[in-house]
């Protein structure tokens, strides 16, 4: 099948994409439990962004290179086939590891790093394209000019331009070193020759490991050419330590703005608005300061989120206000023109449309329906130690401030409960409820309370 799609490949000028991922590295620096791979950036594992990227490309043939003890990392990249590195020797011994997964396959291979989550598509085509044009070029190296080029491979260039070698800066000369052009390790090859390349490749070298870099001059002994594509610093940026996390998270977010700003959004104060990556956000949404977006939150277009509010697998529907200081939690869906005010706390429960809990409440596991109105204080009881149970507040229903409805329990269109009341049975629609105890007024008692305190005060 894939030999099929090749040759039709070549004859309409495109080709298949693959791509091998090297993930093995134990990640020492981090000095945590978890494979480096798995650390997250926008609340997603750098692995988990790699294979998305991967997707805009339309990769059809995929192979994850990892550690022999990663069995994380594995089920973190299903349903995508692995390949194990044992023992690690180097950049090309990981490639090499993935030859099984590419049998047959004549397409253009990419390689990356599944700690270099920042690669925009673009950065892809544009290596892509470099590979289609006329001469062919057997190897397309992703190449930065960071500002600190410290100890990246150089990447020297021929007379005419193209990519002459590279160079690992242990083994580079002083002139080498003064290279400004760097190398990123990610690379595009003629998938048909790959394996053969890397075959060749030796350990020679100041680390005794094998380079993958070697394959640039083994293809040029060949008769074929290589090639450099520029991307930026900052989508290179490779992850090695909890600083270099950081400084992604922050590249990342610094992304995630700029594009919910260009898609309609106002960010009152961008730099502390906070996104994870699979979030949702409309048009004319106005997000007010100190606001976390947290996993599949989804903001429709005209909600307004006001400072200092955390969202997290909800979604606020059109016109919906949310906030300040509040927290929507799994499971909550703010109906259209809704309000959560300060200091709410929903989970699980649907508001329905119009519906109000302006501030001081916890609704879990509940519906809230339609222009219902929640007081002050009011909680829904729905954990017994147990079992979470529901709790289901009609259209139009008035819920007075200090409430607690024990769930199961229902309270019916237009029903009103009154103020302090602990309901554990229905109310019926248009209802009142009331459980507090019966007021008792005794003339002049505080005034004869003091009396007897300061008389007894006055014997001690």
């Amino acid at each position: 099948m894939h030999g099929e799609r090749s040759l039709t490949d070549e004859l309409s000028g495109t080709r298949a994409i693959g791509a091998i991922v090297l993930a093995a590295g134990q990640g020492t620096r981090m000095r945590s439990s978890q494979p480096k791979v798995l650390h997250s950036i926008g609340g997603r594992p750098m692995i988990v962004h790699v294979l998305d990227l991967l997707a805009t490309v339309s990769a059809e043939r995929l192979a994850i290179v990892i550690g022999p003890s990663h069995d994380a990392v594995r089920e973190a990249v299903a349903p995508a086939p692995t390949a194990i590195q044992d023992p690690p020797l180097g950049t090309g011994h990981a490639a090499m590891a993935a030859r099984a997964q590419f049998e047959g396959f004549a397409g253009d291979i990419f390689i990356l790093f599944g700690d270099t989550p920042l690669i925009r598509p673009e950065t892809l085509n544009a290596m892509s394209a470099r590979r289609a044009e006329a001469d062919r070029p057997t190897v397309v190296v992703l190449g930065m000019r960071p500002a600190r080029p410290n100890a990246y491979g150089r990447l020297v260039l021929g007379p005419g331009g193209g990519l002459d070698r590279i160079v690992e800066f242990k083994d580079a000369s002083p002139k080498e070193r003064s290279i400004d052009l760097c190398n990123s390790g990610v690379m595009l090859v003629d998938g048909a020759k790959l394996f053969g390349l890397l075959d060749r490749v030796g350990a020679d070298n100041a680390k005794g490991e094998y380079y993958l870099t070697d394959i640039v001059g083994l293809a040029r002994e060949d008769g074929g050419t290589a090639a450099v594509v520029e991307g930026t610093e900052a989508e290179l940026l490779g992850v090695n330590d909890r600083v270099d996390l950081a400084a992604a998270e922050a590249e990342f977010q610094r992304r995630r703005r700029v594009a919910a700003m260009e898609g309609g959004a106002t960010l009152i104060a961008p730099e502390t608005v906070f996104f994870s990556a699979d979030v949702e956000i409309g048009e004319d949404v106005l997000v007010e300061p100190n606001v976390v977006f947290g996993p599949g939150a989804r903001i429709e277009s005209g909600a307004t989120i006001r400072a200092f509010s955390h969202i997290e697998g909800a979604r606020v529907a059109a016109g919906a206000i949310v906030g300040p200081y509040a927290r929507l939690r799994p499971g909550a869906d703010i109906g259209e023109k809704a309000h959560i005010g300060n200091f709410v706390e929903v989970k699980a429960a649907r508001i329905e449309a119009g519906a109000k809990a302006n501030h001081l409440a916890y609704i879990g596991d509940a519906r809230v329906g339609a222009g219902a109105n929640i007081g002050a204080g009011t909680i829904t009881c729905n954990y017994d130690g147990f079992a979470k149970s529901h709790t289901d507040i009609g259209a139009g229903a008035f819920i007075g401030s200090n409430t607690a409805l024990v769930a199961p329990v229902k309270v019916g269109d237009g029903a009103i409960v009154g103020a302090g009341s602990a309901i554990a049975k229905d109310v019926a629609a248009n209802a009142l409820a009331l459980t507090r105890a019966e007021q008792t007024n005794r003339p002049g008692w505080a005034e004869a309370f003091r009396a007897r305190r300061r008389k007894a005060d006055k014997k001690a």
